[in-house]
């Protein structure tokens, strides 16, 4: 019922290789690992591929993957990543910009995709690049500060890649609150006293401290919670201290944690919860305005093709059956899958509605 001309926005992605990709190139940007004398086309993902996109390539569904190759190798990376991508139904990007790696920034993405796209400030790479150019403790927490403060002047929210424990308490014992001056002073000489250059920061104190950074701008903060490391409920304290700042906070857990984290969007009026795949279970739990398409791409523009042909097709039988099980009228159900699918995203991040011009080269840019 979603339907393939519903308009997603994409909640949470990264930017894709600008260059042409060889079969060893492009196998090594799916997802898993192949067993020895094997092919991560005979994947989930590598099947996805094959179906999905050679016909927005013109050629036939499942065919080889190296005839695919070829034909992408033939029309050149940034017109396949330009039919690729504008295949997709996606209509806006939000970009996460902290991934290492030749990817291509906002702006480009956008281009290639006619879609608008916006910066989400990945505050760990931030933190790396102040210190890299700061002489001594003070001017690193100052130029910090000042940091943050500048990126959220152009981008729409931030991002971390984890939750390190529960932080500091607050008063009597209660929600965790923002690390105390003194704690972070040392914490940050500790680290910049022994930290090679380029060095991202993994001391709980510090990364505490740029996310009640982050916190202090009011925009939209994304919590990247992987599925082998700490679940949402390490990031409870932080989240129920946080609760009436204004700032707005999507987990994004990994596929064991989706329903601890549904049940705290459920709890919490700014928590919300962002996923690429089915959307049935945490659905299943949470208010629908509180769920919000996040792909997760990177690297390759047929990754943005096949996680939004899945998250589609499973919005779909889900708002399908419960129509038909007489549980939802039909405006019900396209109205969940309206939500889900782009309003949120769109409510949340404060983003301008509507699809850019694609003749316009500059207006994917627009705020």
């Amino acid at each position: 019922m979603a339907g393939d001309q519903a308009q997603l926005v994409d909640a949470y992605c990264h930017g894709i290789l600008p260059g042409d990709l060889g079969l060893g190139a492009f196998e090594a940007q799916l997802p898993g690992t192949a067993a020895p004398h094997t092919t991560l086309f005979d994947s989930p993902t590598g099947f996805a591929v094959r179906r999905w996109c050679p016909p927005l390539l013109g050629l036939e569904p499942h065919c080889a993957p190296a005839r695919y190759l070829a034909r992408r190798r033939e029309l050149g990376a940034y017109e396949a990543a330009r039919l690729l991508l504008r295949g997709t139904g996606i209509d806006a990007y939000l970009v996460d910009t902290g991934e290492p790696g030749d990817l291509t920034p906002p702006k480009e993405l956008g281009a290639a995709g006619a879609a608008r796209a916006y910066e989400i400030v990945r505050l760990e790479p931030l933190a790396q690049q102040v210190a890299d150019t700061s002489g001594t403790v003070d001017g690193f927490l100052a130029n910090l500060a000042e940091a943050v403060h500048g990126a959220a002047l152009s981008a729409v929210g931030f991002s971390a890649v984890g939750f390190h424990g529960a932080g500091p308490e607050g008063p009597d014992g209660g929600e965790p609150g923002p690390p105390g001056a003194g704690q972070v002073r040392y914490a940050a000489a500790e680290w910049l006293a022994r930290r090679p250059v380029g060095a991202r920061p993994t001391d709980p104190v510090l990364l505490h401290h740029l996310l009640w950074n982050a916190v202090a701008t009011g925009l939209p903060l994304s919590l990247r919670l992987p599925a082998d490391g700490a679940g949402p409920r390490a990031a409870e304290g932080f989240l129920r201290a946080t609760s009436g700042l204004g700032t707005d906070v999507v987990l994004l857990p990994g596929e064991p944690h989706e329903g601890a984290a549904a049940d705290l969007a459920a709890a919490l009026p700014h928590v919300y919860v962002g996923l690429g795949g089915d959307p049935a279970p945490v659905l299943g739990r949470t208010p629908f305005g509180k769920v919000l398409y996040a792909g997760g791409a990177a690297a390759l523009p047929e990754l943005y093709v096949t996680g939004a042909r899945r998250f589609r097709a499973a919005l779909d039988r889900l708002v399908e059956r419960r129509v038909d099980a007489g549980d939802w009228s039909s405006a019900d159900g396209h109205r969940v899958a309206a939500l889900v699918g782009a309003a949120n995203a769109r409510r949340v991040y404060r983003l301008a509605e509507g699809r850019p011009d694609p003749r316009r080269s500059d207006s994917h840019a627009d705020r």
